[in-house]
């Protein structure tokens, strides 16, 4: 319930309850490709595939996996680049790394990935669903550069607390609200003792206006 993804120091917590498990895998089926960074990927190895057995449905066609690795950290033996799905790399040109060929690479950016230029690639290659799990870095750069028209959030009954549990949003310090993301609450659900909220981004129209300014156009 406080927005942490993890235990201390970022040990690996199992969050999801057996509905919110089912929700993340239908969402995973109705997508062209799942988005993580680097740090979820070398920290708790996900297969990132569709868990088809908890739809109760037959395999269908797999998203492709998307993993945005500045440098080239991926490991070698890493699930995301077996061969159960097809991957792509989003790296940076600091990366000289190279892959075998059967995983895809996307390079956009200097130092570190530039993610509205990566995700404009990927629509050129006919991607338009992507779904984007985390970690915190990476939510972190998707939020503030507005590069999401709908945000999800299972909440667990769960407290974690502490210092170095990692928080679902990291990146730099927000010093006021000219600095936070506004979202909008677009839904509610319960899922057992849990809940799962839907916000989408709040626009300029969906600002009270300051007294003596003009409302916009409708």
């Amino acid at each position: 319930m406080d927005g942490r993804l993890a235990f201390a120091a970022g040990a690996r917590a199992r969050l999801s309850s057996p509905e919110d498990l089912s929700r993340v895998q239908r969402l995973r089926s109705e997508v062209d490709g799942i988005v993580v960074g680097v740090g979820t990927v070398r920290l708790d190895d996900p297969s990132l595939r569709v868990h088809w057995e908890l739809l109760d449905r037959k395999p269908g066609v797999a998203p492709t996996r998307n993993v945005v690795d500045g440098r080239g950290r991926t490991p070698e033996g890493a699930r995301v680049l077996d061969r159960t799905a097809p991957t792509i790399v989003l790296l940076s040109q600091r990366s000289a790394r190279s892959f075998p060929v059967r995983v895809g690479t996307v390079t956009a950016g200097d130092d570190r990935v530039d993610l509205r230029r990566a995700f404009a690639e990927l629509r050129r290659r006919g991607f338009r669903r992507l779904l984007v799990e985390g970690g915190a870095a990476v939510l972190a750069s998707v939020v503030r550069e507005r590069l999401f028209d709908r945000w999800t959030v299972y909440y667990a009954p769960v407290v974690i607390g502490g210092a170095t549990a990692p928080p679902m949003v990291a990146g730099p310090e927000t010093l006021g609200f000219d600095g936070a993301v506004r979202l909008r609450l677009d839904g509610l659900e319960r899922l057992g003792d849990g809940c799962v909220a839907t916000y989408v981004p709040r626009t300029l129209v969906d600002e009270p206006p300051t007294p003596g300014s003009p409302r916009p156009a409708p």
